[in-house]
């Protein structure tokens, strides 16, 4: 079939000519379509990428969904976890601790390296790195407590398995005879009567007469007997006892030791009269007790010696801001 030509009329010579059309028109043309098909071809492309989902594409929206759900609710879980092991924790501190008199879990121990954002630095700059570093971090949390609180119920056994001993070598008993004795001052910030300023005292002021007896407030070893012995300057003739499981003992001012250094002794047993001796002022005793290195209220270690009520009456002596005798 022969192709058809174009015509266009000359108002110049009033007669139809046929058009004939360029090389370069004819390339022009078909460029232009060309170039035109592409633009189409693209914004096409883009509108089917940004609104219409592959199978492939919705298989794998459909699994993130499935994931997330899924990170949510393992994010519930540990958090159920951590509220059992807060509680834990918090009767290993104030229950299982106390029982045996030992010293909580300091927080730093607990806690320690946790929250670290440097260790989740390879998991930024993705859509789904805050979901990430959360449950991440809390995981290596309950990981690092976790560890903690396992070597703190293994210390727990040992200490339960040496109850007994360790029982009897609390101090446990008042260092005089109740009768005999008065608390006169107690732990805390006093008014020392030869120095003429206020400072921590770090016992109890037992008054009583001179020559009255004093006993061993739990089982243990003599460490220091004797006047003016070293490091204890202005105790006088003073005793102390080490009595294992981080508990020691310190009896000042005495008149005379009933025991020397080295010698193990039995709570109970006499190891020294009350006197006047060093920085005191009147007969009486000056009572400490350490717990791992650090001195504690002796107030809370009367407990086999007294009744509720005595118990009460002695707490509310030991509390009042007065002038201590050392």
């Amino acid at each position: 079939m022969a192709k058809k030509s174009t015509y266009h009329f000359n108002p110049s010579t009033l007669s139809y000519e046929k058009v004939v059309v360029s090389l370069r028109d004819r390339l022009k043309k078909v460029s232009t379509t060309v170039l035109l098909g592409i633009v189409l071809g693209v914004l096409f492309m883009i509108i089917g990428f940004q609104v219409i989902d592959s199978p492939k594409e919705r298989f794998l929206k459909r699994e993130i969904k499935q994931y997330r759900r899924q990170v949510r609710h393992l994010n519930d879980r540990m958090d159920r976890a951590e509220e059992v092991l807060k509680n834990l924790e918090d009767r290993d501190d104030y229950v299982y601790r106390t029982i045996f008199s030992a010293n909580p879990i300091h927080k730093s121990v607990r806690y320690s390296g946790l929250g670290d954002d440097e260790r989740y630095q390879d998991m930024k700059g993705y859509n789904c790195s805050a979901e990430l570093i959360s449950s991440t971090q809390k995981v290596d949390d309950l990981t690092k407590r976790l560890y903690v609180q396992s070597c703190s119920i293994d210390q727990i056994y040992k200490m339960a398995l040496s109850k007994q001993d360790r029982m009897d070598a609390m101090p446990a008993i008042m260092p005089i005879t109740k009768t005999q004795c008065e608390v006169v001052s107690g732990f805390g910030v006093r008014y020392h009567p030869i120095l003429h300023y206020r400072r921590m005292h770090t016992g109890i002021d037992f008054a009583a007469q001179e020559g009255t007896p004093i006993y061993a407030t739990g089982n243990g070893t003599v460490e220091l007997s004797g006047r003016d012995a070293e490091g204890f300057s202005g105790y006088g003739v003073v005793v102390v006892i080490n009595h294992g499981y981080g508990f020691k003992t310190l009896y000042g001012h005495m008149s005379s030791v009933a025991v020397s250094a080295g010698k193990k002794v039995k709570r109970g047993e006499l190891i020294g009269y009350v006197g006047n001796t060093g920085l005191s002022k009147g007969a009486h005793l000056h009572y400490e007790v350490l717990q791992n290195g650090e001195r504690v209220n002796p107030i809370y270690y009367f407990y086999n010696d007294l009744t509720p009520s005595e118990y009460e009456q002695v707490i509310e002596a030991a509390n009042q801001e007065n002038q201590c005798l050392s």
